[in-house]
């Protein structure tokens, strides 16, 4: 039988997959159940138990990675992507503004041609 976890140098997953030891170990740590967390991801249970397994052996390893994960997602994104978000944000809702005025016939009719 060919190797269940792997590492293609983004951490270890679940071979055949993109589904880390992380994502396991996000369910399996508030308490969903082997079998849950297996057809959730559409693998095996025992994908998942070698998961699980693997997390077990390199305990040390694993959950100071995943500390520092968690970590990284409770400061949310940096401000440059903030900035990026905010002007996207502001492109769409002005676009959106546009589409609205344009389809209740717009104030100054402009863009609309034919004769009515």
């Amino acid at each position: 039988m060919s190797q269940v976890i792997i590492n293609r140098g983004r951490g270890p997953e679940i071979a055949g997959t993109r589904i880390t030891v992380y994502d396991v170990l996000d369910y399996s740590t508030k308490g969903y159940h082997a079998t849950f967390i297996a057809s959730l991801f559409r693998v095996s249970s025992q994908q998942v138990q070698a998961a699980l397994e693997y997390v077990a052996t390199h305990k040390d390893e694993v959950m100071a990675e995943y500390r520092q994960m968690l970590a990284r997602d409770a400061e949310g994104n940096p401000p440059e992507v903030r900035a990026k978000e905010a002007s996207s944000r502001a492109k769409l809702l002005a676009r959106l503004a546009e589409l609205r005025e344009a389809k209740n016939g717009g104030a100054s009719g402009a863009g609309h041609s034919g004769g009515q």
